[in-house]
C-alpha cells in the first residue's frame, strides 16, 4: 500500500455482475481510496484489462481462480503487485447484506481502515 495520498484498489470477480461491482460500491466513496471493479471472463460487464493491472495498487479477487486467470493473462504485469483472495463464493446478489459485511470487514482491516 502506498505512504500517502490515495490507494488504487480494484475488485475482480468473474462476470462483474454481483460480487465486485459491490466491492467497488462499499468503498468507492471513501477518502483514502480510488476503487474500480471487473470480471475475468470475456462476458463480464467490464472485463479486466492490462491498464487496470497497472493502475492497481491492490487487487482483491473473489476466489483463487481469479487470481490464477489474471496471473495467466497479465503475469509480467502482476509480478510485484498486492493480489488478496477473499474467499468469497459466487452465492450473493448485488448488495447483499451478507457480502457487504464480508467485504466491509475483511478489505477494511487489510487496509488498515477499520
Amino acid at each position: 500500500m502506498k505512504e500517502y495520498g490515495v490507494t488504487n484498489v480494484l475488485f475482480i470477480c468473474s462476470r462483474n455482475k454481483w460480487r465486485s461491482p459491490t466491492g467497488e460500491q462499499v468503498w468507492k466513496n471513501h477518502p483514502e481510496l480510488a476503487v474500480k471493479s471487473a470480471g475475468t471472463s470475456p462476458n463480464a460487464k467490464k472485463t479486466a484489462n492490462a491498464k487496470m493491472m497497472q493502475w492497481a495498487d491492490v487487487i482483491f479477487v473473489m476466489e483463487q481462480k481469479h487470481k490464477n486467470r489474471l496471473k495467466a493473462q497479465f503475469g509480467h504485469l502482476l509480478t510485484y503487485k498486492d493480489i488478496q483472495v477473499l474467499d468469497i463464493a459466487d452465492e450473493y446478489q448485488y448488495m447483499d447484506k451478507e457480502l457487504v459485511s464480508i467485504i466491509k470487514q475483511s478489505v477494511g482491516s487489510y487496509l488498515a481502515l477499520i
